[in-house]
């Protein structure tokens, strides 16, 4: 078995399409729009491997983030380099924690958010 996709709902669709696009770099694999629902679906990928439908509906409900709640805490993303990923984003305008090391595996990660506060993380390959 493996993951499929991961399914996130966006409060503002150009906003969002444009951080996963043009901040993160996810390829676009295709883009609908469905009128009886109102909504667009994106399908986005990392190089062609399909990773993310991102979604946007009209007057979504906002996302708990803090405190933490139950369901989904955060996307992790694999990188060759934490250091020039994070340099990268923050560039791009992102407020980046610091780099912090896994005491379990020793591997470099840091989290960022999403235009809708959902926590990435980047974390060393």
């Amino acid at each position: 078995m493996q993951i499929h996709h991961i399914a996130i709902i966006c409060s503002h669709y150009e906003v969002s399409k444009r951080f996963y696009t043009e901040v993160l770099g996810l390829k676009i694999l295709r883009e609908v729009y469905r009128p009886e629902r109102e909504s667009f679906k994106l399908d986005l990928g990392i190089e062609n491997q399909y990773v993310i439908e991102l979604f946007s509906f009209p007057n979504p409900p906002k996302r708990p983030s803090r405190p933490e709640s139950c369901g989904l805490r955060h996307l992790a993303f694999s990188v060759k380099n934490v250091e020039e990923k994070r340099r990268e984003l923050m560039e791009k305008g992102l407020k980046c924690e610091d780099i912090r090391i896994d005491e379990f595996t020793d591997r470099k990660f840091f989290f960022t958010q999403d235009p809708d506060d959902l926590p990435l993380e980047f974390y060393q390959a």
